[in-house]
């Protein structure tokens, strides 16, 4: 009967595709995700992907980012993205709202448009937050930057606050452009990332 068990759970196993499938996360940003100026593996979700593995996370990123794209630009594309029945999305976006000064009001009302329908899907979210330049002004400023950390109270997800923390303005670490990181600050963001990335992923085991 032991040997009858072993082999019922065995077909059980074989007729759950969800039972031996690899967790998928999609990517979803700009050219901040899609790796602008850089070799495609050097790109952040590739060298996200490629640190979980050396830590023994089996993982599979999808890099979604598309270079100029912003919250409305995400929003209109994200339906194609969810098709995928991705188990986690990173969203990234927000970067180029805030260089072109786009309304706060319309930056929140994208996002949470973004968010809400990817729990719908029944993804889960890890939000990567975004700063607003201070040339634009204190009062854009404070009401951009209080976007991503009242969503994700709203909705109840994790909040990376700064997707470019400990990158931004340092030219060691970014390209000429001054505003997109290279292969270092790509190193440094993925130092930063991936532990909770990680987390996120044996929470869901």
């Amino acid at each position: 009967m032991k040997g009858l068990a072993a082999v019922a759970v065995v077909v059980s196993l074989a007729a759950d595709p969800a039972a031996a499938r690899t967790p998928e996360i999609v990517a979803f940003g700009d050219s901040l995700t899609a790796g602008f100026g850089l070799p495609r593996d050097q790109a952040f979700p590739e060298v996200l992907q490629a640190r979980l593995h050396d830590e023994g996370v089996d993982v599979r990123i999808v890099n979604a980012g598309v270079s100029g794209d912003t919250t409305a630009g995400g929003l209109a594309r994200l339906d194609w993205v969810l098709a995928e029945k991705p188990d986690f999305v990173i969203v990234a976006l927000g970067a180029n709202d805030a260089l072109r000064r786009i309304d706060p009001a319309v930056v929140r009302r994208n996002l949470d448009a973004i968010i809400t329908k990817i729990q719908a899907s029944g993804a889960k979210v890890l939000l990567l937050g975004m700063l607003a330049p201070p040339n634009w002004g204190e009062a854009y400023k404070h009401d951009f930057d209080r976007i991503y950390p009242e969503l994700a109270k709203a909705h109840n997800v994790p909040l990376y606050p700064f997707f470019l923390e400990g990158v931004a303005m340092d030219p060691q670490l970014n390209q000429p452009d001054g505003l997109h990181p290279n292969r270092k600050g790509v190193a440094i963001m993925v130092d930063h990332i991936a532990p909770l990335v990680a987390k996120l992923l044996k929470g869901q085991s």
